[in-house]
């Protein structure tokens, strides 16, 4: 039985990954080894990571989703602040806040959670956080290279004119190799309900 590994995600338009691309330029300098960055090309808002699933259940999430981004309406997001977890002294994630229709984000997210329990998947424990994951901090990272980065990122600010509208959903296969994840779209849910499978 063929197994997929997906996730489900808001995709961002290309002038924004350009911006991301343009503050990874900034971040980058001296901190290859301590972090691993994210490619621009490969970041994206995740809803909802469901883990390897049967390929027969794709129609059944599909369906799922239509349900839900059916009755949703577009909103506009905005990037924020950077930042990163757990804080700026001792980062493990660094990533870059969402700002905007927040809460019409968050309420998508919760329903598109609510509605994949009856398919097997449990509902998320964690409060959702909309953010972007530019890097993760290498465990060997030393004290200095983490508060280095923490400065870092404290002394750079985002473009204000990065907004995006969003007016859909995707339904994500991501391929692990050895060069990095592969990501590609299942299906598109576009929000009132019409779907470009």
């Amino acid at each position: 039985m063929e197994q997929i590994r997906a996730f489900i995600a808001i995709e961002l338009p290309d002038e924004l990954r350009t911006n991301l691309s343009q503050l990874l330029d900034r971040l980058r300098p001296g901190q290859e080894r301590a972090v691993k960055w994210v490619n621009p090309d490969s970041i994206h808002l995740t809803l909802k990571f469901l883990g390897n699933i049967p390929a027969e259940k794709v129609a059944d999430v599909t369906q799922a989703i239509s349900g839900v981004t059916a009755r949703a309406k577009p909103c506009t997001l905005e990037l924020q602040a950077l930042g990163a977890f757990p804080n700026l002294r001792s980062p493990r994630v660094i990533w870059v806040g969402i700002g905007g229709s927040v809460t019409a984000i968050v309420n998508l997210q919760r329903k598109i959670d609510q509605t994949l329990i009856p398919l097997g998947f449990p509902a998320e424990t964690r409060e959702f956080s909309p953010h972007l994951t530019l890097g993760r901090v290498r465990d060997k990272a030393t004290p200095q290279e983490r508060g280095y980065l923490g400065k870092a990122i404290s002394s750079l600010k985002v473009e204000s004119s990065s907004t995006f509208v969003v007016d859909k959903v995707n339904l994500m296969r991501s391929t692990l190799t050895s060069s990095g994840a592969i990501y590609d779209c299942l299906a598109s849910l576009l929000f009132g309900g019409d779907s470009l499978a």
